[in-house]
Parts: structure tokens; C-alpha cells; sequence
């Protein structure tokens, strides 16, 4: 099996793909509430050229997939992607990151069209909460589009909650019960106050450390081994009794970098090779000229840093999460 791996040695197998740079959410840490500049249709990747790019790339040591956006399930025909995509040899794993509006009508063919697992953006159990997060009220349920993957047979379903101080860090015990009742991954993952979230401040941050004394409020907490599928930077515990789990993600108070095996491919067809940096590379245009790309791919690695500066990163001059699928 091949194995590519960037200039620090990391192993690189894991491609996140922004298939829209739309959502129909704003949520106060991702987007401006007057929305983006969207990118004409022009700009985007079609999926003939996504599924293009993978196909290319898959031989080089690329082994799973994850589709996001924006919001990827507002982009039409979203099953035919994932058939595609699941057939390229060498995929071994495939997965999707939604807000789950539309998770409830979509599970089920995305599961039969290849999908293997989902990660759900929940960071609000209360309906009005809700919408004041996401600036929109869109009826949306986090435990039924939970269901509804599990029901579709989606494995592992997780559940990211990002944990701001004073806007939803009251929830982080009713998010940790779930785990005792469903078989789902819930993880909170620390704010990062920068781009679009550089409106919010370090007070807002939830150490992981005073998240997890919160959960174990509710009885004896232990390490445990993460979902079988994953391998992403999220620290992984387990209430006693409980089918899930309770994950951690901590991209300020304890970095990940040095296992981060993954770059990510914007809508527009550009390669980043990590979410904090602003150093991309250009695939689309070389790609419907008919060039070759695995040169770009390994320039991209090449450039590839050790390690994201959030901890210096205090201005708003990044792009917003929703544009390079965060």
C-alpha cells in the first residue's frame, strides 16, 4: 500500500472536499450573518471534476474521504457524489460533516449510495437557541437527524458541539446524556477566535479540561477508545454504562498537529494543507487544462506546516470555515 507523507513525516490518507461554499445556516462562528460572497457556479468543482481529482490522487496513498461544505446536503443530487466517489479503488471510508436539517429526508440514500458515517453539528439542544446560533430557524432537531442516521445504519454517528462561554455552555451535561441513551460520539470541541470568530474572545473559550469536570458530574468518567472509524484529533472518554462516548477536540489548549493526517480541498478546487494557514494550491485550473496533478499534490505537502499559531492568530483575516470546509 502506498503511503504518502508530508516534509514532517505525517502520513497523509485523509481528503476533506468543500463541495459548496453555501449554507443555509449563519452560524456566529463560522459565517457573517449577512452570509459570503458566493462563489459562481462556475468557479466550483462539478462533481465529474471532484470524483476527477480523487481518482488521481487515490493511488498516491489517499484512503477516506469526508464531504463538506458550507452545507453539503443543499447541493442537488448529493447520493450520486457518494456513489461515485465510494467506487474510486483505494476509498476506503467516506464520510459527511452536515448541520442535519436535511439529514431526516437524506439519511437512508446517502447510506445506500456508500456513506459510511456522519458528523452532525449540534451545538444547541433548545429550539430557540438554536436559531440565535445559527441565525436561522430552520426547525432543526439535533436528536432526530441523530436518530435518523442510526436508524439509517450510519456508524459512527457524532455529534460536534462547539462550547462557547455564556451562549451554550450551560448544555454541556444535557449533550453528555445523550451518550447514556444513544450509541452516539458527542464532542466538544474548544472555540478558536479567529477569521469569522475573532469577533468572540478568549472568554468565551471552554477549557476541554473544565468540559470533562462538567460531564463527570454525572458519574464515573474513563478514557475510551475513540469510534473504530475516525482517527481524527478528539480525546475520547465514556460515562459508566453508557453506549457512547464523550470527545474532546483541543486546537488551543492541547494541539494536535503533530498527528494531523489530512489536507482539505476547497469548492473552488483549491488544496489546503491546514485549515488555520493561508497557503493553497490551485488544482482546478491545471485539472481542466488536462495537466497532471499529483506534482501540485506533493508541492502542497511540501508546504505543509508543523503545527497552526491560533495562539498568536487574533485578527479576522482568515478565511471563514464555511469557505475552505472547516
Amino acid at each position: 500500500m502506498t503511503v504518502l507523507r508530508d516534509q514532517h513525516g505525517r502520513s497523509i490518507e485523509y481528503l476533506r472536499i468543500s463541495i459548496t461554499d453555501r449554507c443555509n445556516f449563519r452560524c456566529v462562528y463560522c459565517m457573517p450573518e449577512q452570509g459570503l460572497p458566493w462563489l459562481p457556479k462556475q468557479e466550483i468543482l462539478s462533481y465529474e471534476e471532484i470524483v476527477g481529482i480523487v481518482r488521481e490522487l487515490a493511488p498516491l496513498g489517499l484512503r477516506r474521504l469526508r464531504l463538506t461544505g458550507g452545507e453539503p446536503t443543499i447541493r442537488p443530487d448529493l447520493a450520486s457524489l457518494v456513489a461515485q466517489l465510494k467506487a474510486v479503488p483505494g476509498i476506503e471510508d467516506l464520510a459527511l460533516s452536515t448541520n442535519g436539517v436535511k439529514l431526516p429526508q437524506m439519511a437512508a440514500a446517502l447510506r445506500a449510495a456508500g456513506l459510511d458515517r456522519v458528523n452532525i453539528s449540534a451545538d444547541s439542544l433548545r429550539p430557540e437557541r438554536i436559531a440565535a446560533i445559527a441565525r436561522r430557524d430552520l426547525g432543526f432537531a439535533p436528536v432526530t437527524a441523530a436518530r435518523a442516521a442510526l436508524e439509517a445504519g450510519l456508524d459512527p454517528v457524532k455529534l460536534n458541539v462547539v462550547v462557547m462561554r455564556g451562549i451554550n455552555d450551560d448544555e454541556v451535561t444535557d449533550f453528555a446524556r445523550l451518550t447514556l441513551d444513544f450509541p452516539v460520539h458527542v464532542r466538544f470541541i474548544e472555540l478558536m477566535p479567529v477569521g469569522e470568530m475573532a469577533h468572540l474572545t478568549d472568554a468565551h473559550i471552554v477549557p476541554s479540561d473544565e468540559v470533562l469536570a462538567r460531564v463527570a458530574t454525572l458519574g464515573a468518567l474513563a478514557p475510551a477508545e475513540g469510534p473504530r472509524r475516525g482517527n481524527g484529533p478528539a480525546r475520547y472518554h465514556r460515562l459508566a454504562g453508557a453506549p457512547g462516548t464523550v470527545g474532546v477536540i483541543t486546537p488551543m489548549t492541547h494541539t494536535y498537529c503533530g498527528s494531523c493526517n489530512r489536507v482539505r480541498l476547497t469548492a473552488d478546487g483549491r488544496l489546503r494543507t491546514c485549515l488555520y494557514g493561508d497557503h493553497e494550491v490551485n488544482l482546478r485550473d491545471p485539472l481542466r487544462a488536462g495537466e497532471p496533478l499529483e506534482p501540485l499534490f506533493r508541492q502542497a505537502l511540501a508546504g505543509k506546516p508543523l503545527a497552526h499559531d491560533l495562539l498568536q492568530l487574533r485578527v479576522g483575516g482568515l478565511k471563514a470555515l464555511s469557505q475552505v470546509g472547516g
